[in-house]
């Protein structure tokens, strides 16, 4: 018995993101007792759930990087099957292609594997801790720092994410690459930053550098999008960045706001896809063009979707913004270790925060308070998504609240700060109970006015538009999704849209392309005449010859 407990890797780092894959496999298996009601086949579908999660916590509790990596190696298996649940005609493609990228991820970090055991003689995490002061180091990190980025979806190995998001059922979404997936890369890096290597301030620079692209441009990306779960996506990956911000701050205060963020992000994203989850089954498309007005009919979706938001949008007392503010503290307290470009970074990360509160502003208005796209509401089925699955938005709404509240009192103090060691220091105020305090006492004072006030009764009136009534031109409708046509449209960004659209900046497609370019070299070469074949083997073996030939 001693011996199995050497074999698990047990600290605070590994016990925090344990309990939470737990608490996230437990909501998505009861949201998808009614999601997934009525499929075929539908067994296989809890079993690798729970595969998932085994697989899951053979990562987490590993302390033998061997054995990690087998358990990673059966997680892309796992989120292939899952994938394969959904119901669109892409489905199959994109369940391909995570697995591809995935998978490829898996093979690179195989490579820093065997670097490592160059370099130390061992694979026991406790044992290993390695400078980066060689190549060979440097490589093994990178490899093995590959397998986190795609898992976690930090660009360029992200486009896997939002073709998932939108393909594969709400709850997997939520369950794999809002969630899991996230905790997972997330600690896979931490392990790498803290455990493993000693970083240096080049490392550090290009993990901010990676984060801050990612920031900016998956959130660019996201604003123009026109499917409500596709759209989430692109989100999900501009939340990576800030994560891995935070960690090549190489600070302890930055790597517990990226451990922090990244349980953060894995709560309101959750809600959020879990929320856009009941939107579809209501309305049977997650096409923004297709919906508007489901305030009306899913008012307690609606006060989900708004918190997870507002969440994710930084705005407090919301859990996102307490962890985006400790990594905007983070960069500014990183200028003391020699960080030069700590303002480029914050200025990406503020940046951020503003376009993704924006494109929430356009997702809201049309989905939940914008006309809808059938007024007479016939394609709208009435009253709200079963109670369970209103039960799991709920309980994520909650936990926005309460991390961003007590912050401090109850994930950091007990959980975070103890997995990044001594030496935490807070170099800015937030204290947010007495914000939240503040912020709720001006609301009620606000309302009061409004009650007190002399126009009790609002004045009511026929929606109109540029002079326009709405109601004498049925063909008008004003939708939130042309909101930001103006910046896809503007000269700067309207190659770099096009581009993407064509797929140029996919790591996938473009790896595609090459293949099949080789392949059709291959196939020339394959002609079917035997003298060619000869003259082939005759040139392989003189090249086999020659290499065994050097000493």
């Amino acid at each position: 018995m001693d011996n199995f407990w050497q074999l698990l890797l047990l600290d605070n780092l590994s016990i925090f993101i344990g309990l939470f894959a737990v608490l996230f496999t437990l909501l998505t298996a009861v949201y998808s007792f009614d999601f997934m009601r009525g499929r075929k086949n539908i067994f296989p579908y809890y079993l690798y759930i729970l595969l998932t999660l085994i697989a899951s916590l053979g990562v987490i509790f590993s302390s033998n990087l061997l054995v990690l990596i087998v358990f990673w190696g059966f997680l892309g298996l796992l989120l292939y099957l899952l994938i394969s649940f959904g119901e669109n005609k892409n489905t199959p493609a994109t369940a391909k292609k995570a697995l591809i990228i995935i998978g490829g991820s898996d093979a690179i970090m195989l490579l820093g594997l065997a670097m490592v055991w160059k370099i130390t003689g061992t694979l026991e995490i406790s044992k290993i801790k390695i400078a980066l002061d060689s190549n060979t180091a440097i490589a093994a990190y990178l490899c093995l720092a590959c397998g986190a980025f795609a898992k976690a979806g930090l660009m360029p190995f992200h486009t896997w994410i939002p073709d998932t998001a939108q393909d594969a059922p709400a709850p997997v979404t939520a369950y794999l690459p809002a969630s899991l997936d996230k905790l997972l890369g997330i600690y896979l890096l931490c392990r790498l930053s803290l455990n493993l290597f000693i970083m240096n301030p080049a490392m550090n620079t290009l993990l901010m550098v990676m984060g801050s692209i990612t920031i900016v441009a998956a959130v660019m990306m996201a604003l123009v999008q026109h499917d409500l779960k596709r759209l989430l996506g692109y989100h999900a990956v501009s939340q990576v960045g800030y994560m891995v911000l935070g960690i090549g701050t190489g600070t302890a205060l930055g790597i517990a706001a990226g451990l922090f963020h990244m349980l953060n992000h894995a709560i309101y994203k959750s809600c959020l896809f879990f929320s856009a989850g009941n939107v579809e089954q209501k309305a049977g498309t997650t096409d923004l063009d297709k919906l508007g007005g489901y305030a009306k009919f899913m008012p307690v979706t609606f006060i989900t979707f708004l918190i997870a938001s507002l969440a994710i949008s930084g705005i407090p007392p919301f859990n996102g913004f307490a962890s985006k503010w400790m990594i905007y503290q983070a960069i500014v307290d990183s200028a003391k270790t020699g960080n030069t470009l700590w303002m480029i970074y914050l200025a990406a990360a503020m940046f951020g925060s503003a376009l993704t509160l924006a494109s929430f502003m356009k997702l809201i208005n049309a989905v939940f308070l914008g006309q809808p796209a059938d007024k007479t509401n016939a394609s709208i089925k009435q009253g709200e998504a079963p109670l369970p699955m209103l039960a799991v938005g709920i309980v994520l709404a909650a936990l926005c609240v309460l991390f961003g509240v007590f912050a401090y009192q109850l994930p950091l103090k007990n959980y975070i700060i103890p997995s990044v060691g001594p030496g935490l220091v807070f170099p800015g105020v937030w204290n947010s109970p007495l914000a939240t305090i503040l912020l709720l006492s001006a609301i009620i004072i606000g309302l009061l006015f409004y009650w007190l006030g002399v126009n009790k009764k609002p004045r009511e009136t026929r929606n109109f538009i540029g002079g326009e009534i709405l109601e004498d031109h049925p063909q008008m409708r004003v939708s939130g999704t042309e909101f930001y046509n103006t910046i896809s449209d503007a000269p700067p960004f309207k190659n770099i849209y096009r581009l993407a659209e064509e797929k140029n900046f996919d790591l996938y497609e473009s790896g595609k392309k090459i293949v099949f370019w080789l392949n059709g070299i291959l196939n020339r070469m394959h002609n079917g005449i035997i003298s060619n074949y000869l003259a082939w083997c005759l040139l392989g073996m003189i090249i086999l010859f020659y290499a065994l030939s050097i000493k």
